[in-house]
């Protein structure tokens, strides 16, 4: 690519690009902090009440530390989305529009991330990563089978080998760095997928354009697309965005396959270099299958969506109303470009157009409200109110939600004692006053604040109140292991 092109290309997608538009942007910090905070995550999509009410709390917060932002949240959300930041979308089965981030929002997101976290990238197990996949590109797309056999052949003695040696008892075992660095490659991957995902989704948006496009604008009663759709091709499905996310969802969905990661987790996180990780990398690791399945599924719906209306569009009349109102287009625009050669745009005209416009009517002509119009036919009957049991109404407060300041002071006031404590030793001093509650929020604060360790630890709690199964019969159950070792603030 000479400089000249390179330039170009460089100016288009300063312009174009999301990404890029991102970064420039006078506020971009502040963008990128808010989206990823809210969008960035294991939460993909927010209804924009939700989204608006969250990013406005945020800007109150960044206002109070000097920061300059005099708009409200529903202009600066607007704002993005007019800059292609976050795509509004409909909701399925409501009325309710929803936000997510763009393609490029992702990828801008996680550049400032690299920036902010940077991992070494010449590391030995990228290198052998590297290695393997070309060694097995190599072999796999060899057409000669004499060579393919040698190739197989040698990789059976190198196993056979390495089953002597473990027979043996002479097996190698990654040192902690060298298994806490391959596992840090993994999750690298791992943060690639929600771009990938946005990817796919973009362009299976854009062939659903462009096939509703060539089938419009083809001439004749028939065409190549539509031949395909009346033949039942799933075009969406054969394209190559289409193949490719089929055979990764299938693979996904493969239930052996599924089990063999989840035991491949499990046997990861009991070991000790996994200490090494943050809690957000090993919320990250476990929960890798189940998001890749949702937001699979989320595209495959989308997909089947956007081939059911493509079939339904042509088999309606849709199809040829919009046929017509492209073909007049077309021909308006071919008598107006020959008609400018003789006319000159400036020229005036005795030709009158009727606009269309709201019609503007007098204050009184507006048929005002009249509340007896309504007015009930029946007695209205009064009850009075009852007392309110303000103890009553604390006790319904704390059923319905965990009580986190009580659990947080729970935690704090066992570690002034000692200098660290696991989830059964806060049990231990503190009752869980909520029963089962109690416990679930110890785990969403441990998760947060507290270092996962290897193996599960057994804690007790008793009902809050009698219950059908007996008054204060005492529950046991069996936890993850987690290490509180500095004080919590919330």
């Amino acid at each position: 690519m000479t400089v000249l092109r390179a330039a170009l290309t460089a100016s288009r997608l300063l312009s174009e690009d999301p990404a890029w538009r991102l970064l420039r942007a006078n506020n971009a910090a502040i963008a990128v902090a808010v989206l990823s905070k809210h969008l960035g995550g294991e939460q993909r999509r927010l209804a924009a009440p939700a989204l608006f009410e969250q990013v406005e709390e945020d800007l109150e917060e960044l206002r109070g530390n000097g920061f300059d932002l005099p708009q409200t949240a529903q202009a600066y959300c607007t704002a993005w989305r007019n800059d292609g930041i976050l795509i509004r979308r409909t909701a399925e089965g409501s009325r309710e529009e929803t936000f997510e981030l763009s393609l490029g929002s992702l990828q801008a997101i996680r550049f400032v991330t690299e920036l902010s976290e940077p991992r070494q990238a010449v590391t030995e197990s990228r290198l052998a990563t590297i290695l393997d996949r070309v060694r097995v590109l190599a072999r796999e797309t060899d057409p000669d089978s004499t060579s393919r056999l040698r190739a197989l052949h040698e990789e059976r003695a190198r196993i056979d080998a390495q089953i002597e040696r473990a027979a043996g008892g002479d097996v190698d075992v990654l040192s902690a760095e060298q298994a806490a660095e391959r596992l840090r490659d993994v999750l690298s991957l791992i943060e690639e997928i929600p771009s990938d995902f946005a990817r796919v989704r973009s362009e299976l948006e854009q062939l659903n354009r462009d096939l509703r496009e060539r089938l419009i604008e083809q001439d004749g009663p028939r065409g190549s697309v539509l031949d395909d759709i009346f033949r039942g091709v799933d075009l969406l499905a054969a394209s190559e965005a289409g193949r490719s996310f089929s055979g990764f969802y299938a693979l996904l969905l493969d239930p052996e396959q599924g089990r063999d990661f989840e035991d491949s987790i499990d046997t990861i996180m009991d070991r000790e270099f996994t200490s090494r990780l943050s809690a957000t990398q090993v919320r990250t690791l476990r929960r890798i299958l189940p998001t890749l399945q949702d937001r699979s599924s989320e595209i495959h719906a989308v997909m089947t969506a956007f081939s059911r209306s493509l079939r339904r569009f042509v088999q309606s009349q849709e199809l040829e109303q919009d046929r017509l109102i492209n073909q007049r287009l077309r021909s308006a625009l071919r008598q107006a470009l020959e008609t400018s050669q003789a006319v000159k745009p400036y020229a005036k005209t005795e030709l009158s157009l009727d606009l269309t416009s709201v019609p503007l009517n007098s204050v009184a002509a507006l048929n005002l409200h009249n509340p007896a119009d309504f007015e009930a036919a029946g007695e209205i009957i009064e009850h009075d109110a009852e007392t309110v049991d303000i103890e009553e109404l604390r006790a319904l407060a704390r059923a319905s939600e965990i009580d986190m300041f009580e659990l947080t002071g729970n935690i704090n006031a066992v570690l002034s004692r000692q200098s660290a404590a696991t989830i059964a030793d806060v049990l231990a001093d503190r009752p869980a006053t909520q029963g089962v509650a109690s416990v679930v929020g110890l785990l969403v604060l441990a998760e947060e604040h507290a270092t996962a360790l290897s193996g599960r630890e057994d804690v007790t709690w008793q009902p809050p109140a009698p219950s059908p199964n007996g008054s204060g019969t005492t529950r046991r159950g069996t936890v993850g292991r987690y290490l509180f070792t500095e004080r919590i603030h919330l």
